[in-house]
């Protein structure tokens, strides 16, 4: 089977036209189809809207708002499909038989091996499948509202669907920045399933009398911590929609408690908006009524979700965080009120539902386990995946334990000869838990700042001495502590998207997981000071002149890298001291600018006095510099040329960049960078 290239979408409405955009923006070419031309025109017309709201904040350039649009064609006609096209996604009105029409027409037209999808939030992929001549090559996707800018999608193999559709659907979606939850075909799916109920719960609170629109929708703003309730958002939706979702879940599930209540009903009858005010008071009795009921059926439902095995807990956690956008997800929840008084809670909902609360919830008697770090084993080689795309992946304390113990269990497989490790969603890894930082600074608990770093010094310790060969795939955006943990790889594979950035010296800081020390090793000084010093951001192009990235390759070519890879073994020369390519006019900039003749005036703000021919990037660089911490500069440059000191002794030079920690930590410059990271202000340095 291909790779996808080729993307048609069948359906021009609000949907169809953000999945048209979405593709084309990540360098998909796309045909978007509607049975009339003024819906064709509709559709392009709302992606012209969006693009120019996107040019307007200054998302997009207006090059780059040309080459999305002309990436996309519109099409009158489902019959009109172009032959050659890779995947359809059909994204029509949610009926069956509509659904099922668009796919008779798709099986005659199309090439043999196309990919056919449905994008629903609520129709059986087993029964739409049903429908195809090419069960195998059918697959169900739920994309979340607005699919250009949510990143959550949903992939539902049918019965049949093959792993190789399976497998290129989802590098569709990695492609598309999406964090993936793969799911079992069952009514709702995973987030549609306890959130819609969730909806229907908030109206029969306001049917009994519990509160007002207004009033639930405090309390669940206050609960979730979420920016709309359940009626707001509702109003921003549409109700109609909430109806058919909760009648067909009802049905599906057989459930009479998830049956739309007449208030529901009413509304949608009579066309109108729920009373929601901001400005609202909710009596104590009432809040602990709404919070109550609304968590009880969030936990009940949740872990029927996993007991039915449609997916794990962490993937039902994930689903609310980036879906709905829940600052907790509902096993995250439990774990923060307490197991006891969620069973409850759930116990209580489950009265009032007629459901059952699976055992293995209510048999719970410490926190759940909540795992970041997903682990498959394909052959001879072992991918690691760390998820935890809500923080765009940052390394925490709890995720850095699990990513250490699954290296440790790794490295004493002996069927395994290579570990890959990637990042869920849109990132590598964006670094380290600011926060965290921050707090401890505050709390005067430096000694947790440095136990935290020597314990990422153990991660990154345990990939660099690994007898496997360690790969890291760094696509998206990689930032501080991500990158030092891809320069701990043998390889470090990226794609012309990636982006990677050592943004320490900007926060008050310096890179200290390693990052002062393998850079020069692999780059050189000069190059490393480039990267390190001044917070410049590196494209994939400049990563691979300086070295820390040793391959690039479009996302459809990362497996055959990783086969051949693995084939060759570790990497003989992952330190070779100098820049990949010296003719990169970047690297030439950075061995003139960054010199050994130069770093002094840089280090004293005296830059202006260094004669160099290219004026703008020295101008650039200059700018650049102004806004780094002073102390966390000279302390920087220190620690990579200890890199060069210490040589081939990396032990050492480690050693020495954990040695300055307390120091750095101790000015008044980090805890201002830090702090102004998480405030997104400027911060203002007064070198102490």
């Amino acid at each position: 089977m291909p790779n996808i290239e080729r993307v048609a979408i069948i359906g021009a409405g609000k949907m169809g036209s953000g999945i048209a955009q979405k593709s084309s923006q990540e360098n998909f070419e796309v045909e978007m189809i509607d049975i009339e031309k003024k819906w064709v025109e509709n559709g392009l017309k709302t992606i012209d809207n969006f693009l120019e709201e996107a040019e307007e904040r200054r998302i997009f350039s207006s090059d780059q708002v040309k080459s999305i649009k002309n990436r996309i064609t519109g099409k009158v006609g489902t019959e009109n499909i172009s032959t050659d096209v890779d995947l359809v996604i059909e994204a029509v009105f949610e009926d069956l038989s509509v659904k099922s029409n668009v796919f008779t027409t798709l099986d005659k037209v199309c090439k043999s091996d196309t990919i056919l999808a449905s994008n629903t939030s609520s129709l059986s992929i087993n029964d739409l499948a049903s429908h195809v001549g090419r069960p195998d090559r059918f697959v169900g996707l739920h994309f979340f509202y607005h699919p250009a800018k949510n990143r959550l999608i949903e992939i539902i193999p049918a019965k049949e669907t093959s792993n190789e559709t399976l497998s290129a659907v989802e590098q569709y979606c990695k492609i598309m920045g999406k964090v993936i939850i793969i799911c079992k075909d069952r009514p709702g799916f995973v987030v549609n399933r306890f959130f819609v109920p969730w909806l229907t719960e908030s109206c029969r609170l306001l049917e009994e009398g519990i509160g007002t629109p207004s009033q639930i929708d405090l309390v669940a703003r206050e609960t979730f911590q979420i920016g709309l309730g359940p009626f707001a958002l509702m109003n921003l939706t549409g109700s109609p929609i909430a109806l058919h979702s909760t009648e067909y879940l009802a049905k599906q599930l057989g459930v009479e408690r998830f049956k739309a209540p007449n208030n529901l009903k009413e509304i949608v009858n009579d066309g109108k908006d729920w009373q929601v005010e901001l400005e609202s008071d909710c009596n104590e009795k009432s809040a602990n009524i709404i919070r109550e009921r609304l968590l009880g059926q969030i936990f009940t439902v949740s872990a029927q979700i996993v007991e039915e095995e449609i997916c794990s807990l962490e993937d039902v956690d994930r689903g609310a965080k980036i879906g709905l956008r829940w600052s907790k997800g509902p096993f995250e929840l439990v774990n923060e009120i307490g197991i006891s008084e969620s069973i409850r809670m759930a116990n209580n909902y489950c009265k009032l539902s007629g459901l059952t609360l699976p055992t293995w919830f209510s048999n719970l008697d410490s926190k759940i386990p909540i795992s970041y770090v997903d682990v498959s084993i394909n052959n001879e080689i072992a991918f690691v995946k760390i998820n935890r795309p809500e923080a765009m992946n940052a390394l925490n304390l709890e995720l850095v334990n699990q990513l250490e113990k699954t290296i440790f269990s790794l490295n004493n497989k002996s069927e395994i000869d290579t570990i890959v490790i990637e990042g869920a969603g849109k990132s590598f890894i964006s670094g380290a838990d600011v926060k965290f930082f921050v707090d401890k600074i505050k709390q005067n608990s430096l000694e947790e700042i440095i136990n935290f770093t020597k314990k990422g010094h153990s991660l990154l310790n345990s990939i660099e001495n690994s007898t496997k060969t360690t790969i890291a795939i760094t696509t998206g955006i990689t930032l501080g502590g991500g990158l030092e943990l891809a320069l701990a790889c043998d390889y470090r594979i990226g794609n012309p998207t990636s982006k990677f950035r050592f943004p320490e010296t900007t926060i008050g800081i310096y890179p200290g997981l390693g990052g002062t020390q393998r850079s020069v090793r692999i780059s050189g000084i000069e190059c490393a000071r480039y990267a390190a010093l001044a917070g410049n951001f590196l494209d994939s192009e400049t990563a691979k002149s300086f070295g820390f990235l040793t391959h690039v390759t479009n996302p459809s070519g990362i497996n055959e890298i990783i086969d051949k890879i693995s084939n060759s073994g570790k990497n003989k020369n992952k330190y070779p001291g100098k820049p990949a390519d010296m003719t990169d006019n970047l690297v030439q900039f950075a061995m003139e600018f960054y010199s050994e003749e130069n770093i002094e005036k840089i280090l004293k703000g005296e830059s202006n006095d260094i004669v160099i021919h290219d004026e703008k990037l020295k101008s650039l660089q200059i700018k650049n510099l102004s806004r780094c911490a002073p102390i966390a500069l000279k302390i920087c440059d220190k620690l990579l040329q200890t890199a060069v000191k210490t040589g081939d002794n990396l032990t050492l030079g480690l050693e020495a960049e954990l040695d300055e920690l307390g120091v750095i930590f101790s000015t008044n410059d980090a805890l201002e960078g830090l702090s102004s990271l998480i405030e997104r202000r400027r911060p203002i340095y007064s070198s102490n």
